[in-house]
């Protein structure tokens, strides 16, 4: 027999293979169920009973200890209990939704947010991490760009939805995160972010403009607990809100290009 050979038909080789065949197997079966550990078990449309897993189960709760103290265990058994403000349009499984209410605060469709947890996203030092300038006094607009603030906000309908009164910074990644707009509903002056994702700066003509929704609906933009802190159920809400009025924002964007 040559080097390395066992038998006449199995040798180190073919062993080490079949060991590597093995764990490769072994390896993607754990990664499988570790990429469990949240979003599942999923809900059924057929029945509120029925919970679907797949192959493989999802694996037994884990302690994750967080980075300023508290621990969380995933998997857990916290369901999502908020009430679905549309109503499916057929009696099939997985019928689309028809919006009962005001679906770019309701969460429905592409304003859907997650419920993370109220409270603000946070530097390595413990403190938030988005905040405005009147409170990150380092931070400054660049000099060759245009400073929004004092801007008017234009929507998609070319209506002044209000006027840029500061900028929102991210302490950690020195970048800006919102525009802070005073809007005005019934005489009433109310505070509300944009994220600077959806607004595009018009130096020139010294206008941020918006085109996902029109000018009357910044009054509703979702507010703030905090006037100078934004947590990431608020970040959430704020930024489906925006997602929303692409489709919801006026009759005409809801029905079909052809």
């Amino acid at each position: 027999m040559s080097t390395g050979a066992i038998t006449s038909y199995i040798d180190v080789a073919q062993l080490v293979l079949y060991a590597f065949w093995i764990f490769f197997a072994g390896l993607i079966l754990y990664l499988r169920r570790e990429d469990k550990r949240e979003g599942y078990p999923l809900e059924s449309d057929r029945s509120g009973r029925i919970s679907v897993q797949g192959f493989p189960a999802i694996p037994k709760p884990k302690l994750f200890k967080l980075p300023h103290g508290g621990t969380f265990a995933a998997p857990n058994a916290t369901k999502d209990t908020r009430e679905v403000r549309a109503n499916p349009t057929g009696p099939w499984p997985g019928a689309p939704l028809e919006p009962t209410g005001n679906p770019m605060r309701d969460g429905v469709g592409p304003a859907a947010y997650a419920n993370r947890a109220d409270v603000p996203d946070l530097t390595v030092d413990g403190a938030p991490k988005i905040v405005p300038l009147r409170v990150a006094t380092d931070f400054s607009v660049a000099q060759r760009d245009p400073d929004p603030r004092g801007m008017q906000v234009v929507g998609a309908d070319k209506a002044v939805g209000g006027v840029v009164t500061d900028v929102w910074v991210d302490r950690s990644e020195p970048q800006i995160r919102y525009l802070e707009v005073e809007a005005s509903a019934g005489g009433v002056k109310r505070h509300v972010l944009l994220p600077i994702n959806f607004a595009r700066i018009d130096g020139g003509r010294r206008q941020v403009r918006v085109a996902s929704i029109l000018g009357r609906h910044f009054a509703e933009v979702p507010g703030l607990a905090h006037p100078d802190r934004v947590t990431l159920l608020e970040e959430d809400r704020i930024c489906a809100y925006y997602a929303g009025g692409h489709l919801y924002a006026t009759p005409a964007r809801m029905g079909p290009l052809l």
